[in-house]
């Protein structure tokens, strides 16, 4: 993607300076395999080929006959080939969920592994998984709802705590059903080349390297001049939840305010059990004064949440209704919170974790999140409505909310009457325990392939011995280097009791350990509030930089001229599809 850099001038300033900007290629040196983002949500008639040629795996292509392979269990194997011309091998006769084709492999508990697969089944619309026997038990690497008829793509990742050899399998529950697999990859990577895919993708789709040329107001080439930045804004909405103690607690608001987030969503204040406690009685105060809160910080806000399908939170009045009574409730309660805070939230998380819970579903029917995607797409349909879900890429072994569950659940509600349009919008909550950060990145690979905006909505890490802070990092970073992510919120909103999963701060507002990553990161992003000096310009006036996008005072330095410093708003974006090639911008300052 080519990159721009845009130039916007402040007129009230004398001009002494010009500043010539050019922007570069944001090309970058491929450092060994690069990774494959690609996945396919599609049933398709014939499997596409092994990422990578298969990586590690012998006979990937199923061309050379069951070479390589085995049974694990009890299954019997055949080598078939399809009309086209295609081989893929079949289990059959299977008695266990565990009955299929294996092969074995070396794994290394020091790298990363991609895993993918095409897989079939003859009946049924069972989960199929990938599972990986080691000598410390079993890991799945992913799982895909498999169809009969054609193939479906099992894409995931994996990592080992044991070096040793693994027989890697397919398990599905419906043990009536025949197997056929085809296209296996499994791809290690080293830490190294894992993070080199990420500064690669940053440097593609977040940065924008720029060519600055310093010179007099005669035209004449300026160098050893100064250039330093600071950036008032990252384009990219990075930011952390916040709740009503903010309000009362200025050494909270001080901590807050001084880092240069973007975005925020209220913890509690904007859930249906914290604005309508009594039946009928409506109190949005506090939601209200935060709002207020985050428009005098400039902060964007997310609405959390219109409905949680959870049992566990909802007002006890709720529960007394009847179907007709609880009907017109959630009517009036999407209508209630979303008609008020129109035009001044971002999203709204419209229905939140309606896969591994059904309260509105059991009471009302299983078209529930449908029709509320529905009446919240009639009340603000002009900002994205988002299905806000956890351990989708968190927890490869929870089957509630598998990326393939997740877009099963988001095309069922597509598919209700005049939903087919709506602008709806991926949340993953990122609440981790040990992330497995190849299962992360393959699994939004997966929910990317359906084309709808992606956020980390409420990430955070339970508190462990002494890993916190390097997960904590670990899943930022891949989130804010993965292409198809467009905004994350750290869930880390200050309680004096206590955070719910993970604090920023201590109850004097010293950074704790994952503070100090979060400012870490903010400043190696661009973020940070102090200035960066990039250098000085060459013999001919040039300095060249790559920057991340955002809003930025460009200050030059030069002895020449009174040794002056001298401000000017510079603003790094990428093109639009529409615009032509960058040409050089000629700034007064």
């Amino acid at each position: 993607m080519v990159k721009e850099m845009k130039q916007v001038a402040e007129p009230e300033r004398t001009p002494l300076l010009l500043i010539f900007i050019s922007l570069l290629s944001s090309g970058f040196v491929a450092h060994a395999v690069p990774y494959d983002y690609t996945a396919s949500i599609e049933c398709l008639e014939t499997p596409q080929k092994a990422q990578y040629n298969g990586g590690s795996i012998v006979n990937p292509e199923l061309n050379d006959g069951l070479a390589g392979w085995s049974t694990f269990g009890n299954a019997k194997l055949e080598h078939r080939e399809s009309p086209n011309g295609n081989g893929f091998i079949l289990a059959q006769s299977r008695a266990q969920p565990f009955d299929s084709v294996s092969q074995k492999v070396e794994l290394k508990t020091n790298l990363l592994y991609t895993f993918s697969a095409w897989v079939q089944v003859s009946q049924g619309n069972p989960s199929v998984a990938a599972v990986f026997k080691t000598s410390s038990g079993y890991v799945e690497a992913g799982t895909v709802i498999a169809k009969p008829g054609c193939w479906s793509m099992l894409k995931g990742g994996l990592t080992l705590e044991t070096s040793g050899e693994a027989s890697l399998f397919f398990q599905t529950q419906n043990s009536t059903a025949d197997v056929m697999v085809d296209s296996i990859s499994l791809q290690p990577f080293t830490p190294e080349e894992w993070k080199s895919h990420q500064d690669q993708t940053m440097d593609k789709v977040r940065k924008a390297k720029v060519r600055i040329q310093v010179v007099d107001k005669l035209g004449n080439s300026l160098p050893k001049a100064t250039v330093s930045v600071q950036q008032n804004a990252l384009t990219f909405p990075l930011g952390c939840a916040i709740n009503k103690n903010i309000l009362t607690n200025a050494a909270y608001e001080k901590w807050f305010a001084s880092r240069a987030f973007r975005v925020t969503t209220f913890e509690d204040e904007m859930k249906w059990y914290s604005t309508e406690p009594t039946r009928g009685h409506e109190d949005y105060s506090a939601a209200d004064a935060l709002l207020e809160f985050a428009k005098q910080h400039k902060l964007a806000v997310r609405g959390h949440n219109v409905l949680w399908d959870d049992p566990t939170y909802q007002q006890g009045w709720l529960n007394s209704l009847t179907p007709q009574q609880l009907s017109v409730a959630v009517d009036n309660r999407i209508h209630s919170v979303m008609s008020k805070y129109k035009g001044q939230v971002i999203a709204w998380d419209v229905m939140n974790e309606n896969l591994h819970f059904s309260y509105f579903e059991t009471k009302l029917g299983p078209n529930a999140s449908g029709h509320a995607y529905n009446l919240a797409s009639t009340t603000d349909g002009t900002i994205p409505l988002f299905m806000n879900e956890y351990n989708t890429i968190e927890e490869v072994t929870d089957p509630m909310s598998t990326p393939a569950k997740y877009l099963h659940k988001l095309r069922e509600i597509q598919a209700y009457s005049g939903n087919a349009d709506i602008k709806m919008a991926i949340g993953l909550e990122s609440h981790f325990v040990t992330p497995n950060i190849p299962y992360m990145r393959a699994s939004i690979d997966i929910l990317a392939a359906a084309g709808f905006p992606i956020w980390l909505t409420e990430v955070d890490v339970k508190q462990g011995p002494k890993q916190q802070a390097s997960y904590l990092e670990e899943v930022l970073r891949e989130g804010f280097s993965h292409p198809e992510v467009e905004g994350i919120v750290v869930w880390g909103a200050w309680n004096p009791k206590g955070c719910y999963r993970m604090c920023l701060t201590d109850n004097n507002f010293n950074n704790l350990a994952t503070g100090d990553v979060v400012d870490r990161l903010l400043h190696e992003w661009g973020g940070s509030k102090e200035p960066l000096v990039l250098g000085e310009t060459d013999e001919n006036g040039f300095l060249e930089a790559s920057l991340f996008h955002g809003d930025y005072n460009v200050t030059i330095v030069h002895p020449g001229v009174n040794s002056l410093a001298l401000p000017q708003r510079m603003i790094v974006a990428p093109v639009t599809p529409t615009q032509a090639q960058p040409s050089v911008v000629k700034v007064t300052i």
